[in-house]
């Protein structure tokens, strides 16, 4: 990893499922990351705010406001407006991609998770945030 020495990236997951949250939690703390959970994207975007997370990882379907609605939320937010966002979803095709990009994320992954893909994107992604080295 090429982060600063003693610090650990913040990632907010927000999805709905538990399976998946527990997936993606095993993942990113095997890989040195903190993780913040919402279940809703209301929820995601409440604690966003709160807590102003690294990056964000954000399923395109949630239950009340769907994911690339708590995107372009989350964007309206000048705190966050830096903030990667990387949309999560079961639907491959390029019509939901344009759609992720045209809402503020940075980036889109297909579930089910291509882990080396998964793990390129975050890095990618956080080596040019400001935490990074």
């Amino acid at each position: 990893m090429t982060y600063k020495q003693n610090y650990c990236p913040v990632v907010l997951v927000v999805e709905d499922h538990d399976d998946t949250r527990f997936m993606l939690r095993t993942i990113l703390e095997h890989d040195g990351y903190a993780m913040l959970e919402a279940s809703d994207g209301l929820e995601g975007i409440e604690i966003a705010i709160r807590q102003h997370p690294d990056l964000v990882l954000l399923d395109g379907n949630l239950p009340g406001l769907d994911g690339l609605s708590a995107a372009r939320r989350m964007r309206e937010q000048e705190s966050l407006r830096d903030v990667p966002i990387v949309a999560l979803s079961g639907h491959a095709g390029p019509e939901f991609q344009a759609a992720a990009r045209a809402a503020g994320c940075d980036a889109s992954i297909t579930k089910p998770l291509d882990f080396a893909e998964f793990r390129s994107t975050l890095n990618r992604l956080l080596s040019s945030y400001s935490h990074a080295a």
